[in-house]
């Protein structure tokens, strides 16, 4: 079994359970920040996101630590999540078993859930919502997983039943790293986006209560929730805080309680401050997507200079001060898919030598960086322009957009090079998502048949031998046709104030806010 690393960090080193996490550090022993710590009810949690969304249509909302995760959490509720060890536990849904090595599935939901407006959750909304999802007119970023199902069937008002276009064991982690854990009421849905952004029907701890856009989004509890006490706190505000520093100060001088965190820097401040951190470790990482569509880097010369002259180390530093984990290989030492071979090797004389071979073919390299907002990214782009500049025969430029305009670049594909993520405990669903031809979110356009056939061997093999070749095979293939170049491993993180207890996550950094509680 794969397993992830997930470290829940204080100064003191103490360890609590999972639903009780947020002990303290610094010799406060507090009931709220020691392992006795119970949960305590009522109070307001002020949380800072990564990025504003653009509507709370729960297909259109990424579930991932740098999307709408808990937002989508708050307002849908989960079917499903999983631990560090990658076992599934089931919230809404009591079951989701195969018999077929996962070329069927059956869904079995909890019976009475309701949506917060009284009406009935059943499997006919699930199935609405999953078949919504990989509609591609819907622009969902998850429409991939979705379009693994080729038929599903309601067979009871708890009960339904999916067919998969080809075997797929673990597609329960498909589901419950996606937006398919998030089900909305259809008849909601069906009214329009404009309308139902006004107005969110789904089961989940919260309800919208407003929603000022580029400003705050306030949510409060839902008493039709089925899990009762939860969810512990009263009412959530959510903003977002895009630039690094400004989050982690607002949440060290009092000004948010929780903040979900991908910066290497501030989960390594937070740790020495003692602060309560869950970060989860995967494999995979952040990347540099080389867009293999269009020129320049539908020529592989281009792609392999590129790759060969940027310094990750240097990298690390500018954007990192240092505190990252690099990405040198596909899977961490961690997993049982470990290959010790490098994806890429830095080489300034042949980048140059290829920058030079495409000029003289009157091919100088010029291409543009799209770059997200966030101090981060930026910092990444800016630092690769720079390393860049050092060679002749290349030239690079910064297009900076928000991180909510990214939904549009992965339908548009209007990018050259662009900084996204591959993060993963088990390879499947996610590098088959990212990497396969004819993936709506491979970003790099990658269709190489070796690399195809190796991902499909991966996602239907029943044994670990058969995936260990599979995935070899894949990285093999990955590191000779060079669709991207990888930064540093992803810091999915949560950092909360020492009153703070609850921080539990799931999927791709999926912060659940229905475990959250405050010590006044």
């Amino acid at each position: 079994m794969i397993r992830k690393t997930r470290l829940l960090v204080t100064a003191v080193a103490c360890c609590v359970a999972l639903v009780l996490a947020g002990c303290g550090g610094g010799g406060d022993t507090s009931p709220s920040t020691s392992a006795s710590a119970k949960p305590v009810a009522g109070g307001e949690g002020r949380v800072l996101l990564l990025s504003d969304p653009r509507t709370l249509d729960p297909a259109i909302l990424g579930n991932a630590y740098a999307s709408g995760a808990l937002l989508g959490n708050a307002l849908y509720g989960t079917l499903m999540t999983n631990d560090e060890a990658d076992e599934v536990h089931y919230s809404m849904a009591e079951s989701f078993t195969t018999t077929d090595n996962g070329k069927t599935f059956t869904l079995k939901l909890r019976p009475g859930l309701v949506f917060s407006d009284g009406t009935p959750l059943n499997a006919e909304a699930v199935k609405f919502n999953w078949d919504r999802t990989k509609d591609p007119a819907v622009g969902s970023p998850h429409r991939s997983e979705a379009a693994t199902i080729e038929s599903s069937e309601v067979v009871d008002d708890v009960t339904l039943k999916v067919t998969l276009v080809t075997p797929v064991p673990r597609y329960a982690l498909s589901v419950l790293a996606s937006s398919m854990n998030w089900i909305a009421s259809p008849a909601a849905l069906q009214k329009g986006q404009q309308a139902f952004d006004a107005k969110p029907i789904g089961a989940g701890p919260f309800t919208l209560e407003s929603w000022t856009r580029q400003a705050d989004i306030r949510l409060v509890k839902n008493p039709r929730y089925w899990d009762a006490p939860k969810p512990y706190l009263d009412r959530l505000t959510l903003r977002s805080a895009l630039d690094s520093n400004q989050r982690y100060n607002t949440l060290l001088t009092g000004g948010a309680d929780v903040a979900v965190d991908s910066s290497w820097v501030n989960l390594d401040k937070a740790t020495k401050a003692g602060l309560p951190t869950d970060v989860m470790q995967l494999s995979g990482g952040v990347f540099t997507a080389l867009n293999m569509r269009r020129a320049p880097f539908d020529d592989i010369r281009a792609r392999r200079a590129v790759a060969a002259a940027v310094d990750s180390d240097a990298l690390n530093l500018a954007a990192y001060n240092g505190t990252a984990k690099l990405a040198d290989t596909l899977f961490t030492d961690a997993s049982p898919f470990y290959s010790e071979t490098p994806l890429r090797k830095r080489d300034k004389e042949t980048a140059q030598r290829l920058f030079d071979e495409l000029a003289a073919e009157g091919k100088p390299l010029s291409f543009t960086f799209t770059s997200a907002s966030s101090s981060e990214n930026r910092a990444l782009a800016e630092n690769i322009q720079t390393q860049l500049s050092a060679f002749k025969n290349v030239k690079v430029e910064i297009r900076i957009i928000e991180v909510a305009e990214f939904v549009q670049l992965r339908r548009t594909l209007d990018f050259d090079a662009v900084i996204t993520s591959a993060l993963f405990q088990d390879p499947e669903p996610r590098l088959t998502t990212v990497f396969s031809g004819g993936s709506p979110a491979n970003m790099p356009g990658i269709d190489d048949p070796a690399l195809n056939k190796a991902l499909l061997a991966g996602r239907t093999a029943t044994s670990e031998e058969e995936r260990k070749a599979a995935y070899d095979t894949v990285q093999e293939r990955l590191t000779e046709l060079t669709p991207m170049f990888f930064v540093a491993r992803g810091g999915l993180g949560a950092i909360s104030a020492k009153n703070v207890g609850g921080l539990v996550q799931y999927g791709l950094g999926s912060l659940l806010p229905e475990e959250l509680w405050i010590q006044p």
